[in-house]
């Protein structure tokens, strides 16, 4: 067996206490599992009746049509604005410029450091003032906006900061041969840097679009509308929180997975493995600019 450079290989003692740690970890969390349902069902959990909403047309339409679309709807707006902000102000931190740096610097940190609920909350409140303290502004649209407002900020300057670690991660060899056919920095930046930092960034891009998604679920705290909006209504009427928890989180885990393997698909379809070659490209610039 080829030993590791980082450790070496285990033993045929190691491997047998693996599959030990393996057995009663495995135990455990079914034991654990077990336990829960369990007292699930001796709590009556598994009534018919708490389950029942889910099962029913009106409810479901509502749950699907409403809450999902909705949500949906708030991540997409979400995570284009982000994907925006992050590109912006990513770019805006490596400025050679200080008054565009600086700004940009703090922009990011702020929002990096606010808590997203907290923030959620500022917007709409914000909004209120704005309206003049009219309740009659003070709807679904108004938390729909204060969710989208606070996600493209929050994610946005988390974004930027993986913009910068995506360029900084390119080899320093391809800007300096650019800058030495007679690239400026601008195209440099757009046309070498940043094509192949996109596919550096790309598996972080996808995590923190899987964070806006889970994150719309805060905005039953703004009245937004959306699956937690849907399913609070719910269980209020029917007093069934257990059950309403469960099928939210069940509908996270799925849109999760469907934006994870979508975005897996755009990075495999439009990415690939193929890399920039700055020859080629100054000697496409070239031809144009002669052209």
């Amino acid at each position: 067996m080829a030993a590791s450079v980082l450790f070496d290989a285990p033993g045929p003692a190691t491997r047998r206490r693996h599959r030990i740690y393996t057995v009663v970890a495995s135990a455990a969390i079914l034991a654990a599992i077990g336990y829960a349902l369990w007292k699930l069902n001796d709590d009556g959990q598994f009534e018919y009746a708490l389950w029942e909403p889910f099962l029913t047309p009106d409810y479901l339409r509502a749950l699907i049509l409403d809450g999902l679309v909705d949500t949906v709807t708030m991540a997409v707006f979400a995570i284009l604005g982000a994907v925006v902000f992050g590109f912006v102000f990513g770019v805006a931190k490596m400025s050679d410029h200080a008054f565009v740096r600086w700004p940009a610097w703090v922009v990011v940190e702020f929002f990096r450091a606010m808590p997203v609920l907290l923030l959620m909350i500022f917007v709409f409140f914000m909004w209120f003032i704005s309206m003049q303290g009219s309740f009659l502004w003070i709807d679904q649209r108004s938390g729909f906006f204060s969710v989208v407002i606070a996600l493209t900020c929050y994610n946005g300057a988390v974004l930027a900061e993986v913009v910068r670690a995506g360029v900084d991660a390119i080899p320093k060899g391809q800007a300096e041969a650019a800058y030495a056919i007679g690239m400026r920095k601008s195209q440099v930046m757009t046309i070498i840097l940043l094509p192949q930092a996109v596919k550096v960034m790309l598996p972080a891009m996808i995590s923190q679009m899987v964070v806006a998604l889970k994150d719309t679920s805060l905005g039953y705290a703004v009245a937004a509308p959306g699956l937690t909006k849907v399913g609070q209504a719910i269980y209020k009427e029917f007093h069934n929180q257990v059950q309403a928890a469960i099928v939210l989180a069940v509908l996270y885990v799925g849109l999760n997975l469907l934006l994870t393997a979508l975005a897996t698909w755009i990075q495999r379809r439009f990415v690939g493995e193929n890399k920039i070659d700055v020859v080629t490209v100054a000697a496409g610039i070239e031809s144009q600019s002669r052209a």
